[in-house]
């Protein structure tokens, strides 16, 4: 078990030519420009695919890593060597990930995430190694000693908790992530149009119709064709994400994920480090009646895509599935207590003094230059939207504590229920700023060492804090160290 290992040695292949995907556009430029005659471009195309060919190589023979009882260490590097070294006590998840050129060579990259959420050294990566090998990385890393055979397979004994349903697309379009997807592609395509020296207005005298057109026709046309590529194209990205998903309950303890079509993915939680769940609704998917959920736990990623347990869904398929991860009866559903009514007030302030400002400066712009006085008309629509907003994130504020989670809700155009279990609070933060005092309003922080690391309840009553704390207790270990306020 503690001997060096090294990894799969068809990464010698992989590496080079996914480096070499890369310098494409770099090496057809390199042998285009100037004329595809001059020997000495040609000779510097070569080179270049020769350094990274043997770059691959020396990467290889570099990087070597062991599992032994309490450690796992990875070495790397020749020139800048590097050294990591993750405890086993503290692994918390362990993600294979699969791109399409990987999967050609059956090849994973597994990813070990630690506690110690957020930080450069939070992990460690190896890429790549064989995808039976990665399974049985995965299975030994997240070990525990209560499970009676760890050594055996996790499928047959896995207890399926949710599939895709296809009826899930709709919910496609109305993710921001998927909609910056498309933008990005749309750009980038632009671009290399750019560089073709083609210019994609001209092509079939596009241009030309749209300027003859009246304006409002001209952006009804370039509006719709704006929303018809972002439907597809998220919806195709959505394919290509949740392609196969399937979350299960594995028979060694922990919560799996498994999706992709191009890039596959697997994601692993221990479920004894499992701390709590969030359902997550931003505003076009809430519009939707949609919401997604997702696993807290230290070691995930705060990026998009960090510990997502499900495609966006139906808002009930999400809490099912929250209720489902932690074994309780859907405690992001728990009735939740409201705030006060200065809560409100606050937010109120906080949204339509701003929008009162910038409609303010738009009247004096219309008075200094009369061509322009249509702008405070315009901006006028700012103040209900504002007080609209206000009033939404107030009926969002919400707490509750049940018999094992406290849970807590905020947010207006990205609403986010939380449930964190009442054992994983390691310690307290309670803020209250001069504006608050006045109002008699606290914002309390849950601490935990998953996820975010702290959970807000804003804006609740001053009066309940002590109350609220001391039914939840913390445990001896930590309630010396980690309480504030």
């Amino acid at each position: 078990m503690n001997e060096w290992r090294r990894l799969d040695p068809r990464m010698i292949v992989v590496a080079p030519v996914h480096a070499l995907i890369r310098l494409v556009p770099l090496l057809l430029i390199v042998l285009v420009t100037g004329g595809s005659g001059d020997p000495v471009r040609l000779w510097i195309t070569f080179g270049i695919a020769g350094l990274v060919v043997l770059g691959g190589l020396v990467r290889w023979r570099t990087t070597k890593y062991r599992i032994t009882p309490e450690r796992v260490e990875l070495h790397s590097g020749w020139v800048r060597r590097q050294r990591r070294s993750v405890p086993r006590d503290r692994i918390r998840t362990v993600d294979l990930t699969a791109p399409l050129l990987h999967r050609a060579f059956r090849l994973n990259v597994v990813a070990v995430r630690a506690a110690e959420s957020g930080g450069e050294h939070s992990g460690l990566n190896l890429d790549a190694v064989s995808t039976a090998e990665g399974e049985s990385l995965r299975r030994e890393l997240l070990e525990r000693p209560s499970v009676p055979d760890p050594e055996a397979p996790a499928g047959p004994g896995a207890e399926p908790l949710a599939r895709l349903d296809w009826s899930w697309l709709r919910f496609a379009p109305l993710t921001f992530s998927s909609l910056a997807g498309i933008g990005a592609i749309a750009a980038a395509g632009f671009n290399l149009l750019t560089e073709l020296n083609v210019d994609p207005r001209r092509v079939g005298g596009v241009a030309a119709r749209l300027t003859a057109a009246p304006l409002w026709v001209a952006i009804a046309v370039v509006g719709a064709g704006f929303l018809v590529l972002a439907v597809v194209g998220s919806v195709v990205l959505f394919v290509e994400r949740w392609w196969g998903y399937r979350l299960t309950r594995e028979a060694d303890g922990t919560l799996r994920v498994r999706r992709g079509l191009l890039t596959t993915r697997s994601l692993s939680v221990a479920e004894d480090r499992l701390r709590g769940v969030s359902v997550h609704e931003p505003l076009l998917l809430r519009a939707g009646r949609g919401a997604q959920t997702r696993a807290l736990a230290a070691g995930l990623g705060r990026e998009a895509q960090g510990g997502v347990l499900q495609p966006p869904v139906p808002r009930a398929e999400a809490h099912r599935v929250a209720g489902a991860a932690l074994t309780a009866a859907d405690p992001t559903l728990t009735p939740l207590s409201p705030h006060p009514r200065s809560a409100l007030r606050r937010r109120v302030t906080r949204a339509v003094v701003p929008a009162a400002l910038v409609v303010a400066a738009a009247v004096v712009v219309g008075r200094v230059w009369p061509r322009l006085e249509w702008i405070a008309p315009t901006a006028a629509v700012l103040l209900p939207l504002a007080a609209l907003l206000a009033w939404d994130r107030y009926r969002g504020l919400g707490h509750a504590l049940t018999e094992s989670h406290l849970v807590s809700r905020l947010g207006g155009l990205s609403r986010r229920t939380v449930a964190v279990q009442r054992s994983g609070i390691v310690g307290w933060r309670v803020r209250q700023s001069v504006f608050q005092r006045r109002a008699g309003l606290v914002t309390c922080e849950a601490v935990t060492a998953a996820g975010e690391g702290g959970y807000r309840i804003l804006d609740m009553d001053a009066a309940e804090v002590a109350a609220l704390i001391a039914r939840t207790p913390l445990t001896d270990a930590v309630a010396s160290r980690r309480c504030s306020g």
